[in-house]
C-alpha cells in the first residue's frame, strides 16, 4: 500500500526517471515528516526531473517491510539504478544522502 508518490517534474518529454526511491515511514512522526521534506529538497536540488519517490507507511501496511527488508525507520531505499542502496534516518545530512545514493562521490 502506497501512501503517496511524488513523480519527478519532467523538463522535457524525453526526460527519464533515473532514480526510483522508496521512503519507508511510520505514520506522521516528526522523523518521518523530516525525512520526506529533506528527501524532496535534496532531490529537487540534485536530481531535478530524474527521480520518483514512493512513500510506504508501515503503520498502514506493516507487511510491506519484508519487501525491502526494513528493520529501522525512516529508511530510504534506492531501487534504481541498481544496486539497491539503503539509508536509515531523517536524511538531514545532505552529503551522506548524496554519497549513499551515489549522486556525489566521497570527497578525498
Amino acid at each position: 500500500m502506497k501512501l503517496r508518490e511524488f513523480p519527478a517534474k519532467r523538463k522535457s518529454a524525453k526526460a527519464a526517471c533515473v532514480f526510483d526511491l522508496r521512503l519507508y515511514v511510520a505514520g506522521q512522526t516528526e522523523k518521518s515528516v523530516m525525512a520526506l521534506a529533506n528527501l524532496k529538497r535534496i532531490c529537487e536540488a540534485h536530481l531535478a526531473g530524474q527521480y520518483r519517490i514512493e512513500i510506504i507507511d508501515l503503520v498502514r501496511a506493516p507487511q510491506l517491510a519484508a519487501v525491502d527488508q526494513i528493520f529501522a525507520l525512516p529508511t530510504l531505499v534506492r531501487r534504481l539504478p541498481e544496486p539497491i542502496k539503503k539509508i536509515i534516518g531523517d536524511l538531514s545530512n545532505e552529503e551522506r544522502v548524496l554519497v549513499g545514493l551515489e549522486v556525489q562521490r566521497v570527497r578525498g
